[in-house]
């Protein structure tokens, strides 16, 4: 009898589990069908975000036209780079530009950026476009024709001067731990372990209490993003005991996570448990019922922290509930070498690495 018992409640266990997957599967498929039918209404650079993050869950053929067109816009930056933006003098020019006209959608993280960018203009430049393309590129196996003037360009820089910079880092947390690990990628410096010493000094676990809205979030961004940087954007598992201290900080302030957080940055933190295979850890059962909970089923998208429903502002929030809610795992063979037959037309520019 006591062997019936407990087969009973392992089976209802294994039933109430399948429940709870094709569950959070049929909420994936929700936002899916809100955002798949008007992907191609979107920036270049967003249907590319969702495109590729889809492609590599589960290859499907329908992404392949976001992926064109990702690659014609890595392609553009970077012929850009190699034949107007190039000397010295050119670089000075353009990033004073920008740098004085900087805008962004959120106030407080403008007035942090413009106030970095008066002392490093040039960062906006070389990590922000630059690099990210770059880095784009190699991932699709893929180099500008011109790809040795472009790391000459970066070999100019030294990064450690940015990422030790607590003031960048206030600034740029999740983009910054992006532009470490893409150094290290493509074969430059590796600057990552002086980033993450810098950033712990930057944001001390203590500290957490005095952070204002914005920069608790800049925080949990650039700790999620050191965990994509290293996973080189959801193509490779990481190994927990390489973050610890990264994921003993989610796990010891889950709760606190998510009454404060914005619904992406705690979507990013289940993903991070994900890439580390650790798919039961009641964190992200937590982040997944919070996730689920924040979607609203009429508009069939998780809404902003206001409230608000705009597809494109939403792209990023969303495309990562897709992910946590119905992860199907890494997948590194989105390139031109393991699937030629996504890279037939290349744009001017582009050439297969060697």
């Amino acid at each position: 009898m006591r062997k019936q018992v407990i087969s009973l409640g392992l089976l209802l266990g294994l039933l109430s589990a399948t429940a709870f997957a094709n569950s959070y599967k049929d909420d994936a498929d929700l936002i899916r069908n809100t955002y798949e039918p008007r992907l191609y209404t979107l920036s270049p650079f967003k249907m590319a975000h969702y495109g590729l993050r889809m492609y590599r869950q589960s290859p499907d053929p329908r992404f392949k036209s976001a992926l064109w067109v990702d690659t014609a816009r890595v392609a553009s930056q970077l012929s850009k780079a190699a034949h107007e933006l190039y000397t010295d003098e050119q670089i000075e020019a353009y990033t004073k530009a920008i740098s004085e006209n900087y805008q962004d959608t959120d106030p407080d993280r403008e007035v942090l950026r413009r106030a970095a960018l008066k002392k490093r203009p040039e960062y906006v430049y070389l990590a922000v476009g630059l690099l990210g393309a770059m880095a784009r590129a190699d991932e699709y196996g893929l180099k500008h024709v011109n790809d040795k003037k472009l790391h000459e360009i970066l070999k100019r820089y030294d990064f450690n001067l940015y990422v030790t910079d607590p003031q960048m880092i206030e600034a740029w947390a999740g983009q910054m731990a992006n532009h470490v690990y893409w150094l290290k990628q493509l074969g430059e410096q590796d600057v990552t372990e002086a980033f993450s010493r810098s950033f712990r000094e930057t944001y001390p676990d203590s500290k957490d209490p005095q952070l204002n809205e914005q920069q608790y979030n800049n925080k949990l961004y650039g700790l999620t993003h050191i965990i994509f940087g290293a996973s080189e954007y959801y193509q490779f598992n990481v190994k927990e005991s390489d973050f610890q201290w990264v994921y003993d900080y989610f796990r010891n302030n889950i709760d606190t996570i998510l009454n404060r957080a914005k619904e992406d940055v705690i979507a990013e933190i289940g993903i991070t448990f994900l890439l580390a295979g650790m798919e039961n850890d009641p964190v992200v059962a937590k982040i997944r019922k919070h996730v689920r909970d924040a979607i609203d089923r009429k508009e069939g998208m998780v809404p902003s922290k206001d409230g608000g429903f705009e597809l494109a502002y939403g792209e990023h929030r969303n495309v990562l509930a897709i992910m946590l809610l119905d992860w199907q795992g890494v997948n590194s063979t989105v390139n031109i070498q393991q699937r030629p037959e996504l890279f037939t037309s290349l744009p001017y520019g582009l050439v297969e690495k060697d």
